[in-house]
């Protein structure tokens, strides 16, 4: 895959993962702090209430926690497998208008990569992403497992 960009990887989304493309889910940005994805609830991700349906705001949330993942996996220069264990979801208010998934924990990425590397062991490490729409809010908050390991 190519260097790893919000407009590379929304790109990869519409070849390769297509329910989330055409769901709107996007990423909107990404440095070495956080990932951001998007997703703006219109008639295609609703539910029968009106609002952001919750498997919509799962493929939103992992993205932004597997885009740090890639990002990590890239900058290492080691080829490294990832895979999501476990997910958690748990959701706090009706999800409408554009809804944003941040993920903060590029620090925990890089420490799994760097002893996956080191001992050639798989790691496991939990990441959390916060969807807030557009007055701030916390709609909902997704806890990923991630597991990494060194290709052999």
């Amino acid at each position: 895959m190519a260097k790893i960009t919000p407009q590379n990887i929304n790109k990869f989304l519409l070849f390769k993962l297509p329910s989330a493309y055409f769901s709107g889910v996007r990423v909107h940005s990404m440095n070495e702090q956080e990932a951001i994805a998007t997703v703006k609830h219109r008639w295609i991700n609703q539910n029968p209430f009106k609002s952001l349906y919750w498997a919509t705001q799962g493929m939103a949330s992992e993205l932004a926690t597997g885009i740090l993942v890639m990002a990590g996996i890239a900058n290492s220069g080691k080829k490294i497998s990832m895979l999501v264990r476990h997910q958690q979801g748990t959701f706090t208010k009706k999800a409408t208008g554009r809804i944003r998934f941040v993920c903060k924990d590029v620090a925990l990425v890089k420490e799994a990569i760097q002893k996956t590397i080191a001992s050639g062991e798989g790691e496991t490490i939990v990441m959390t992403a916060e969807g807030f729409d557009e007055q701030g809010d916390s709609v909902s908050k997704f806890e990923y497992t991630w597991g990494l390991k060194v290709k052999s």
